[in-house]
């Protein structure tokens, strides 16, 4: 039987209207922070669809108010699930704005552990976001994916990032980091997010790291969800560096 829910979050950005509207309404912009590849139709009634691990979702636009409000809908699956999206700005004085996010539909059988991923999830999302906005305005990301499941439960987990950072003991916000992934070119940046023990972020001067622990319910794994902003990317190149970074990730 579904469960209907809704899950509300507000963040105050240090951008404009317009340059949030950019962000969380067009593919570009929204591969820049968010998961996965996304292609936006505009206006409403066009067609939202998101790629993520080879699996697709798509959704009608149902409010397109450019500056003001965007959402989606899926269709009703089989059981009765389904996911709604609104997003609505608001500008506030020296070019800030206040953006709400409301998501709500209904969810199945696991719903309980499904909206507590969902309600952490969005704090890593919107936290890259207001990065995105901040460090890289008026610029767009190639977006690229890693995934390890069975990695290990949360302690291995992060003690193995830290690790690979270069990092004695937990990882806190403002921890320098620098580490190497074969083929790639060194990073070097600095922890800008560190929701343990679901995620970490980490910022360089070309890319938005990030790093999700997805939980025992729903699969164990070790997701990496990174936005590279520097120019002559080979996305098919860089996830298959990662995968193999995972892959040799001290976790077992």
């Amino acid at each position: 039987m579904g469960h209907h829910f809704e899950l509300r979050k507000d963040v105050e950005l240090a951008a404009t209207p317009e340059q949030v509207w950019e962000a969380i309404a067009t593919g570009p912009g929204i591969d820049s922070w968010f998961m996965g590849r996304t292609e936006v139709e505009p206006g409403e009634g066009g067609r939202t669809r998101l790629t993520m691990a080879g699996h697709v979702e798509e959704a009608t636009i149902t409010a397109w108010e450019p500056g003001k409000r965007f959402a989606d809908r899926t269709e009703p699956a089989p059981d009765g699930t389904f996911m709604a999206m609104e997003y609505l700005i608001e500008g506030r004085e020296r070019g800030s704005t206040t953006l709400r996010l409301v998501q709500s539909g209904v969810l199945g059988d696991n719903w309980e552990t499904e909206y507590e991923a969902m309600a952490v999830g969005w704090d890593m999302y919107l936290g890259t976001l207001a990065a995105y906005l901040v460090h890289f305005p008026g610029r767009t990301a190639v977006p690229i994916s890693a995934f390890r499941p069975d990695a290990g439960g949360p302690d291995r987990v992060w003690a193995a990032v830290a690790g690979a950072f270069g990092l004695r003991g937990s990882i806190a916000e403002g921890d320098r980091v620098r580490f190497t992934v074969e083929g790639l070119p060194p990073i070097e940046g600095v922890v800008d997010l560190a929701g343990l023990p679901t995620y970490v972020g980490v910022r360089t001067a070309d890319a938005l790291h990030r790093f999700l622990y997805s939980g025992a319910e729903r699969g164990d794994a070790l997701v990496l969800g990174h936005h590279v902003f520097a120019a002559g990317q080979d996305p098919a190149r860089a996830e298959r560096a990662w995968q193999d970074w995972l892959a040799a990730l001290p976790v077992g």
